[in-house]
């Protein structure tokens, strides 16, 4: 059990740098080159935007809405 627990634990340590891309690493073209100005901005907003909109619920599960969610979305993308 305990070996078991080790390895998920070494697991994730190994992976987590891997899985978690901010998504300044993912604002590249087609052609694979870096995206910069205006086209790396609003990469950036969309990917966080997308990123947050799922998260934005309440303690009950219903979607939050109005000042709340912008509150909510500002946080986020600021944290993101």
């Amino acid at each position: 059990m305990k070996r078991m627990l080790l390895a998920a634990v070494t697991t994730l340590l190994f992976a987590g740098p891997v899985l978690a891309q901010t998504c300044d690493s993912k604002a590249v073209d087609k052609s694979g080159k870096p995206l910069a100005g205006a086209a790396k901005k609003s990469f950036v907003q969309k990917c966080q935007r997308d990123a947050c909109e799922p998260k934005a619920v309440d303690k009950n599960g219903k979607p939050l809405a109005g000042a709340a969610k912008k509150s909510f979305m500002q946080k986020c993308q600021k944290d993101a």
